[in-house]
């Protein structure tokens, strides 16, 4: 066996005559063991956070978005629809018009988006399981979903045929505006209320995407966008190839991540906040390891001096003490994960700590944060073990 872990093993796993020197060893080990399962545990509730926020979007967002390079909308020949139809790593294609109108309802005015769709959206956005009332829109009607937040800002009633749901849209041209003939017009009928997040609320209002070309006064095969659904058998990249082929590299494509850029950076700017605060928790806590090894190395110094004058190099000597902190970090690393787990899989199974009445707090369990928590804690304990057997030197055995 080797002579420095031999001599560590027994360091560490026994305890010293000094009590003083025990307690700050134990006081040590807990340090570790608290800061990695903390670590564990808040790496999984942001991972939790993460898909809870994600799921609103990830939820009503397609795989992946067409649009034009420049403009607002782009014309789909029938070609490419064939094409796009027949692609193998597509599932489904729907077809958006999009724009920002101005609606009034019963003198009531709102500015919001204006999102034709056609029959096959719902087979790629959950807009029609969010409904809170009414119903979904039918095909070539005049029907329009609209957002809980639209709703009560219009104070909108549903299939109230004595006031209908105007749509106002600038008629597009140049000189001089008639102001009773400056705008397209058209009525709609509120069918249904959906209710997802604050932002979307209060942004969309939902029609017919005939309807939609007709009021603003586009071509039968222009559109705003394409929403993709990718096929459960094809990867985004293979689909994002066929695209740019039909297309020849003529669109922008944008995945969710994209779609969502701001949201996405937000939540792993908070990650990796949070987990540098608890990176520095860490490295305090290991200052006890270092202490603890220091007060360790003079408690044994009339020991080391007999190792020394026997012809143990001084290498040796600091590499007692080097693998006994490691094997401290290593023990209370694993404890600390370990109890980590635990608790997370305790929330997951029994929603020991709730947010609200219905809602626990989220969290998940995945292999990614348990090897985070490892390698910071063996990294940083490793660094805290090397810079106190650093202190044995030839002057204090001598």
């Amino acid at each position: 066996m080797n002579f420095p872990f031999y001599i560590a093993k027994r360091y560490a796993l026994t305890f010293s005559k000094n009590s003083a020197i025990n307690s700050i060893t134990i006081i040590a080990s807990l340090g570790i063991i608290v800061s990695s399962m903390a670590l564990f545990v808040v790496l999984s509730v942001f991972s939790g956070l993460k898909e809870f926020s994600l799921s609103f979007s990830n939820s009503t967002d397609p795989d992946l978005k067409i649009e034009n390079l420049k403009g607002k909308s782009f014309f789909l020949s029938p070609e490419q629809e064939i094409s796009l139809k027949n692609s193998k790593h597509l599932s489904t294609i729907s077809k958006i018009v999009e724009e920002r109108v101005f609606f009034v309802y019963d003198g009531k005015e709102h500015v919001a988006y204006l999102k034709g769709v056609d029959s096959v959206y719902n087979n790629i956005s959950s807009f029609d399981k969010k409904l809170i009332s009414g119903f979904w829109l039918e095909a070539e009607s005049n029907h329009a979903v609209v957002g809980f937040g639209i709703s009560n800002k219009l104070s909108i009633g549903l299939l109230d045929f004595n006031n209908s749901l105007e749509v106002y849209v600038p008629k597009p041209g140049k000189g001089r505006i008639n102001a009773n003939d400056a705008f397209m017009k058209t009525d709609l009928v509120p069918v249904g209320i959906y209710n997802i997040t604050e932002e979307l609320d209060n942004k969309y209002v939902f029609c017919d995407v005939d309807l939609a070309q007709n009021l603003l006064n586009y071509k039968s095969n222009q559109y705003s966008s394409i929403d993709v659904k990718i096929n459960t058998k094809s990867s985004e990249d293979n689909a994002i190839e066929d695209l740019n082929r039909i297309f020849q590299n003529k669109i922008k494509i944008k995945n969710r991540a994209q779609l969502n850029d701001s949201l996405y950076k937000m939540l792993n700017t908070e990650n990796i906040a949070v987990y540098l605060i608890f990176t520095l928790v860490i490295i305090i806590a290991l200052f006890n390891l270092i202490g603890a090894l220091i007060m360790m190395i003079i408690d044994k110094k009339q020991n080391l001096k007999t190792l020394f004058n026997l012809g143990t190099e001084i290498k040796h000597l600091r590499n007692i003490f080097f693998i006994q902190g490691s094997i401290l970090t290593f023990f209370g690393g694993l404890i600390g994960l370990g109890l980590g787990i635990v608790l997370v899989y305790f929330q997951q199974q029994y929603n020991l700590i709730m947010v609200n009445h219905d809602l626990p707090y989220p969290v998940i369990l995945e292999i990614k944060n348990a090897l985070i928590v490892l390698l910071t804690i063996y990294v940083l304990g490793i660094l805290a073990s090397w810079i106190a057997s650093n202190t044995v030197s030839k002057k204090l055995v001598e």
